[in-house]
């Protein structure tokens, strides 16, 4: 059963130590939902958020995921490989850890997956392919979760910004944006405003900031979005 529309729900963060997932979880602390900070490195999180549950978990060890997702009514995936010499990582990170996760909201009852992924995905020839085929492997992820039977919402950022330097988001369906950047802060509101929101489920949202875009709330830009 989906939470109802509006109401707080306790969301686990996975990789809520990384750039993204940081503000992901500060926007949470924001709202009136409860954040779960899903780590990998306790280490990495150790003070950063005093008054929010941390657990331990690896997208890539499936066994340590059910227990991180225990009580959670949704997740949010803010995982990602690293830019380095191993050539399985995105494989092992952006393909099969998204897979481990989103069995494991399934063994655990979740109610609504939120995965953040990329603009360009669907760009074989892509530069950022040079990686490893990471696009690749993140669109081979995004299938497996529409296909899963979760009620998802997957959002395609353009390129991350650590800063927000004006202007507001403008929301696109799937393979119609493919250029353009936006803050990071602006794709953790996205993703939480996407909480609990009909307008948002079984999307594909492709994100990007525009300095000449008027405000407009975010369930109507859900709204604009035809459901895949």
């Amino acid at each position: 059963m989906l939470p109802s529309e509006g109401a707080a729900v306790k969301v686990a963060v996975v990789g809520a130590t990384g750039r993204t997932g940081q503000r992901i979880v500060s926007a949470l602390q924001s709202s009136e939902h409860q954040a779960i900070a899903v780590v990998r490195n306790p280490a990495k999180a150790q003070g950063r958020w005093p008054t929010v549950e941390i657990r331990i978990a690896d997208v890539t060890q499936p066994q340590t995921l059910p227990p991180a997702l225990k009580d959670c009514e949704a997740v949010i995936c803010a995982t990602g490989a690293s830019p380095n010499l191993n050539p399985l990582e995105p494989l092992s990170v952006d393909y099969l850890g998204t897979k481990n996760l989103v069995d494991a909201a399934k063994a655990t009852q979740v109610q609504q997956f939120i995965l953040v992924s990329s603009l360009c995905v669907s760009q074989f020839f892509h530069p950022l392919n040079l990686f490893w085929l990471i696009l690749y492997w993140k669109q081979q992820a995004e299938r497996y979760l529409q296909e899963s039977g979760l009620t998802y919402t997957i959002v395609r950022p353009g390129g991350l910004k650590e800063t927000d330097d004006g202007g507001f988001p403008i929301i696109a369906r799937a393979d119609t944006l493919f250029e353009g950047s936006i803050p990071r802060s602006r794709v953790a509101e996205i993703c939480v405003a996407a909480l609990g929101e009909p307008s948002a489920y079984n999307k594909i949202f492709e994100v990007v900031n525009r300095p000449d875009q008027t405000p407009v709330a975010y369930p109507e830009l859900f709204r604009s979005v035809a459901a895949m």
